[in-house]
Parts: C-alpha cells; sequence; structure tokens
C-alpha cells in the first residue's frame, strides 16, 4: 500500500512574510515522518525567491538554512510554477527544482490526497 500524498504549496513572498519559512518547517517535519509523501511546490510571481542563494535575506531566515536541505532531499525535484520569472534571482542556487506550467501545477495538486497551502 503506498503513502497518502500532501502537496506543500507556497504562494507568498519569502522576502516579506513568514509563511512561505513556515511551509518548508511543514513540509520537512512531515517528509521526515514517512507517513505521506511530501511534495513542495513554488507558485506565483515571487515563491520562488524562496529558493535564492542566500537565506539571510529572507523572512525567518533559519527556516530556510535548517529545513531546505531535508525537503532538498525528498526523492523528486522542487516544482518552480513558471509564473516566477526572476529565474536570475536564482542564479547560484543549490537547490534542484523543474519549472513547470501552470498545467502541470493542476496536475500535481489532483494527484495529490492532501493541500497545504501557504
Amino acid at each position: 500500500m503506498s503513502l497518502p500524498k500532501t502537496l506543500v504549496m507556497i504562494e507568498t513572498d519569502p522576502r516579506t512574510s513568514a509563511r512561505p519559512a513556515e511551509a518548508i518547517r511543514i513540509a520537512a517535519g512531515i517528509g521526515v515522518w514517512k507517513k505521506t509523501d511530501v511534495t513542495l511546490l513554488l507558485r506565483g510571481p515571487v515563491a520562488g525567491y524562496s529558493l535564492q542563494e542566500y537565506a539571510d535575506e529572507l523572512v525567518d531566515d533559519d527556516n530556510f538554512t535548517r529545513y531546505l536541505p531535508l525537503v532538498a532531499e525528498f526523492p523528486r525535484p522542487i516544482y518552480l510554477e513558471d509564473s516566477f520569472t526572476d529565474l536570475s534571482a536564482l542564479e547560484g542556487s543549490p537547490w534542484k527544482y523543474e519549472v513547470v506550467s501552470p498545467a502541470r501545477t493542476a496536475e500535481l495538486i489532483r494527484a495529490n490526497d492532501y493541500l497545504i497551502r501557504l
């Protein structure tokens, strides 16, 4: 029997809100719990800044520093919707990510049993 699937979707700006950092902490926590299969999706014009090289420019940067490496160890990339267009801000990012279309975002939402949206 396969594990239930949980999609953690970040839609807010990590430079001005603590919600993305909290979402990363939640994703890492339930991911290592091994009771659900966790996928992280960054959606919208600003959420992608969560993957920038320097976390000290983000609100609650210690959550990014501590928990994003755990999320990056999941068996799939972090998904970044192509509504984030400032890909140059991610040059030097140490995180593996895959840029996806809004149609692929819809597929990810449908394929998961649970959705955590911050």
